[in-house]
């Protein structure tokens, strides 16, 4: 080692000492300063007569533009080729990136302009890496040549990314009438390296609030890199989706919203990195418990907002699993003895000392909404604890050396759940008058289909609608409401239930008829179900964890006359016909319509009352089966031709 020592020494001792440093080649934003040594022996002298190091390494304001489009825009004042031309930067040249290479402004023409870029210049947009007599060197987060320190994803120079937090998540649009945008997520100041990718025919804007509660909007019209509210923007627009990127940190609060443009779906994409900004803070010691004769003093930690630089309530560092509160630190104080007059007071020992006075606080109340936001309460108290660990009340002026809790909170302030409406079903008829059906579902804050929503509000499933085809049967004019197969339908769309969070009863279909003719019966199963959240599956539950009334489980059900018999119910059948096919009775009746001519011409006959089967709105007509709801009048008869025959 002692030779390499003096081989070490021997070469150095060729050079003369080091210059002194260069001018900066920039005044901010990093630059590079040179110092030079000369050769003092008549050989050649091993090593380099020049170093460099960087300077400036201040960030410089926005109006100063970028130092390539500078070196760029002084050869505008210079023909090419006889022309004079406006050049902006072509960065990030992956062959050489410390070449000054520009481009006509509005044309394809890229040139040249001069071999090595000013010394200082970035190698490439995304890096600190400098250019530096014509080659990229490379540079460290703490801005020094050679150093391969990095930022971490928080942006702390050799960090370990503890002061972030990555976001990560999806939004799906849901289109509503009366809605013509929505928030797809807010992404808070200081965050970095956001991405959001929508797919799908909307489209994304920017609404931004500074901390001096300046608020602004960017409609994201056009494909481009700007800035707003000094936070770098490049925003690219595609036929099918579009890609917001904002490298950060982020100047001012960000809400990402969408704005509805067609009536398919779209669903966007992002992530991105968010500071933590309530982090524990460790106090200075607390005043000594004792004036004489040895106390103790303890620290603390509060929870510190680095945006406003206050305390805050420790609940906002809680609210990061990240954040880990630093236990309190204990030393002995005052020991100098105390005067006779006091009496002598012992050195409390390490393992008893009690602890200071704090506040100490009732649990939350219930909240007062449930949804759409309320407030919750408690009771703060100061009290303090002794040795044998017995806690009582105490002044609260002995616990104002840390920040009182707050007595009350909002709470459960996300939306609640309400009505979605999805499209109508096409009519149930080619022409004429029939119904069309829509699925409405109950959905919470969270997208996911719930209870909770309010029965008087729900909008209707089903509507009469109208197709303008004529119908080619003209008496034909009843609602197709009117007709079994599609009253069946309809009941069983009204019957329809949905399985959500709260225990339900959830009716199965029904069974086919039970018989093929006349009057039978179907039946189903009712079970009671509950949708567990956190596996999205179905559970089956014993019968009375229900409540409310149970669906019921059999009914009657008509297929039509039978072949060769009289339409004739028993008391029974009748009873249940008329519990399952009601609205049937509010359209078709029996009726007298006049009576058959008489038996005999003269000397006495009968006549029979003639009973048909009506449409009470169209006073027509109609086949007897629609009138089973309702009991067949009974049978009328009355003389006629009392005069006497003529004598023969």
């Amino acid at each position: 080692s002692s030779r390499t020592a003096r081989s070490e020494e021997d070469r150095d001792s060729l050079w003369d000492a080091w210059g002194s440093w260069s001018e900066c080649s920039r005044t901010c934003g990093g630059g590079a300063s040179y110092s030079l040594r000369r050769c003092l022996s008549s050989r050649t002298c091993e090593g380099r007569n020049i170093r460099y190091r960087t300077c400036s390494n201040v960030d410089c304001p926005p109006e100063a533009g970028d130092f390539r489009a500078q070196q760029c825009s002084a050869h505008n004042d210079v023909k090419y080729q006889g022309q004079f031309y406006e050049w902006l930067p072509v960065s990030n040249d992956p062959d050489n990136p410390c070449s000054l290479k520009c481009q006509a402004r509005g044309t394809a023409l890229i040139v040249e302009l001069a071999p090595k870029v000013l010394d200082g210049t970035r190698c490439y947009t995304e890096s600190l890496d400098m250019c530096i007599s014509g080659l990229c060197q490379i540079v460290g987060c703490d801005r020094q040549l050679g150093s391969a320190v990095k930022e971490d994803n928080c942006g702390v120079c050799n960090g370990d990314g503890s002061t972030c937090r990555l976001v990560r998540g999806q939004y799906k649009s849901q289109l509503s009438a009366n809605k013509l945008d929505d928030t797809v997520v807010a992404i808070p100041y200081g965050s970095r390296q956001v991405r959001l990718v929508l797919k799908g025919p909307d489209h994304l804007y920017l609404e931004t609030k500074t901390l001096q509660g300046v608020k602004n909007e960017n409609s994201l019209s056009s494909t481009g890199s700007f800035l707003v509210d000094n936070s770098s923007i490049d925003f690219q627009k595609f036929p099918d989706k579009e890609v917001l990127r904002i490298p950060g940190p982020l100047t001012a609060d960000f809400t990402i919203k969408i704005r509805y443009a067609g009536a398919a779906d779209s669903s966007v994409q992002f992530i991105f990195y968010q500071p933590i900004i309530h982090r524990w803070r460790e106090t200075d010691f607390f005043p000594c418990s004792a004036s004489c004769g040895g106390g103790y003093q303890l620290t603390s930690a509060e929870c510190f907002d680095l945006r406003s630089n206050r305390v805050v309530a420790d609940q906002y560092c809680h609210y990061y699993p990240e954040n880990i509160k630093p236990k309190p630190k204990l030393q002995e104080c005052n020991l100098d003895p105390c005067p006779a007059s006091d009496g002598y007071k012992q050195i409390m020992p390490y393992d008893l000392y009690h602890p200071l006075p704090r506040w100490e606080s009732t649990p939350w109340t219930a909240c007062s909404s449930s949804c759409g936001g309320g407030i919750q309460s408690r009771s703060i108290s100061c009290v303090e604890e002794d040795i044998q660990g017995h806690i009582s009340p105490v002044e609260e002026w002995k616990c104002m050396y840390t920040p009182k809790m707050p007595v009350v909170q909002p709470c459960n302030i996300f939306d609640c759940p309400k009505w979605l409406a999805q499209e109508w079903s096409p009519c149930t008829v080619t022409c004429g008058q029939g119904l069309r059906y829509r699925v409405v579902l109950c959905i919470d804050h969270r997208g996911m289909h719930t209870g909770g929503c309010s029965p008087k509000t729900k909008p209707h499933i089903k509507e009469e609608c109208i197709v303008p085809t004529p119908c080619y049967k003209p008496k034909e004019k009843l609602p197709v409401e009117a007709k079994l197969p599609w009253y069946k339908q309809a009941q069983e769309l009204e019957e329809g239930a949905v399985v959500s969070e709260e225990p339900s009863f959830i009716p199965e279909a029904w069974s086919t008829c039970s018989v093929t003719c006349g009057v039978g019966s179907q039946v189903r199963l009712v079970k009671c179900q509950v949708l567990l959240s956190f596996s999205q599956s179905v559970a089956d539950l014993p019968i009375d964890e229900c409540e409310g009334p149970k669906p019921v489980s059999q009914r009657a059900c008509y297929s039509g006359p039978c072949s060769g018999e009289a339409t004739e119910y028993t008391p029974e059948e009748t009873e249940l016909l008329y519990g399952s096919l009601q609205e049937f009775d509010e359209l078709y009746d029996w009726e007298y319509e006049g009576f058959t001519e008489c038996s005999e011409s003269c000397g006495g006959g009968v006549q029979e009352a003639v009973v048909t089967c009506l449409n009470k709105q169209t006073r027509e007509t109609a086949d007897e089966t629609l009138c089973i709801t309702s009991r067949r009048p009974p049978q009328l008869l009355k003389a006629c031709s009392l005069e006497p025959c003529p004598p023969r």
